[in-house]
């Protein structure tokens, strides 16, 4: 007779059995969990034994309990009646990727931040499939936490969130910032209580630059209002931009006071490419930075990119 609806899920199941070594003993363990004695048909010298309490045998779980005990030349085995008819798992070796959804992973919830320590990933071993702690791996690397693109006028770029004690160092990449006002200056300022305020002076920095003409533009201050980040101002032309690697070290400690180091390349205002290096600190206060800004001298930033990385512990 042909089924209506889907085939029962027990297409792939048959009836599991079990072979004793037998001994003086009522005890027996099973290879599988049974509900009771029900569930499977015990066999001694080929004669089926009567299932249920005061008769031959009781099962629960995967003990076996015999009312009296057999003999090491008795032979004894069982047929599991319940697990048969129970088991819905296809044979083994017989699932490919085209009878698994996708839904399996897309469906998930997806990470909006860095795994913790203890989340585990998997990986391929020679084709073995094994779990890995994301601790193991993620030693020295970038972690990404922030990114912003800047397409038209905006007076500054802050980064008020994300800078705690979970990362000794912080890494920002700024690409392409160009001013929408020519000849400007790239600044830099702390806040301490996460961009409600920011630290003015004294902030002191050093810095260096030379372009392609061999024009050198070094300058320091030890009582300044920021921290500035050229020593020739940035062109503001549509092909002009400024580009830099900043970190900013154990924001969180307060012991001592926040530094930054930088190194960039940029067009300065007279269209020549100029390299710049420098470093800064705030030094009237030590408490912890939880907040960092970028803007120009005046003027809005017309455009460019940044992007906050944790630096991950060792």
């Amino acid at each position: 007779m042909a089924y209506i609806g889907p085939i029962p899920a027990e297409t792939f199941t048959s009836f599991a059995t079990q072979e004793f070594s037998t001994s003086a003993t009522t005890s027996y363990t099973l290879d599988h969990p049974v509900t009771n004695e029900n569930e499977i048909a015990l066999f001694v010298n080929n004669v089926r034994q009567q299932p249920g309490s005061g008769k031959a045998y009781t099962a629960s779980g995967t003990a076996l309990t015999l009312s009296a005990a057999t003999a090491s030349t008795d032979t004894m085995y069982a047929v599991f009646l319940g697990r048969a008819l129970q088991t819905v798992n296809p044979a083994g070796g017989s699932v490919g990727s085209s009878q698994i959804s996708a839904e399996m992973i897309t469906g998930t919830t997806a990470l909006t931040s860095a795994p913790d320590d203890t989340d585990e990933l998997l990986i391929s071993d020679a084709g073995t499939l094994k779990r890995i702690d994301y601790s193991l791996i993620k030693s020295g690397g970038l972690v990404l936490l922030s990114h912003s693109t800047i397409s038209s006028n905006t007076a500054s770029v802050a980064f008020n969130s994300g800078i705690d004690s979970t990362y000794d160092a912080y890494k920002f990449i700024l690409s392409g910032v160009r001013p929408a006002t020519d000849n400007q200056d790239i600044e830099v300022f702390y806040s301490v209580d996460s961009g409600s305020n920011y630290l003015s002076n004294p902030y002191q920095y050093s810095v260096s630059s030379i372009d392609s003409g061999g024009n050198s533009g070094n300058v320091q201050s030890g009582n300044a209002g920021n921290i500035r980040m050229t020593g020739d101002n940035v062109g503001g032309a549509s092909a002009e931009s400024f580009n830099a690697e900043i970190i900013l070290y154990n924001p969180s400690n307060t012991s001592h006071n926040k530094h930054i180091a930088f190194f960039g390349g940029y067009m300065e205002k007279n269209a020549l490419p100029c390299y710049t290096v420098g470093a800064g600190a705030n030094t009237g206060s030590t408490a912890a930075v939880n907040g960092i800004k970028f803007q120009f001298t005046s003027g809005d930033i017309a455009e460019g990119s940044f992007t906050m990385y944790g630096v991950a512990k060792s």
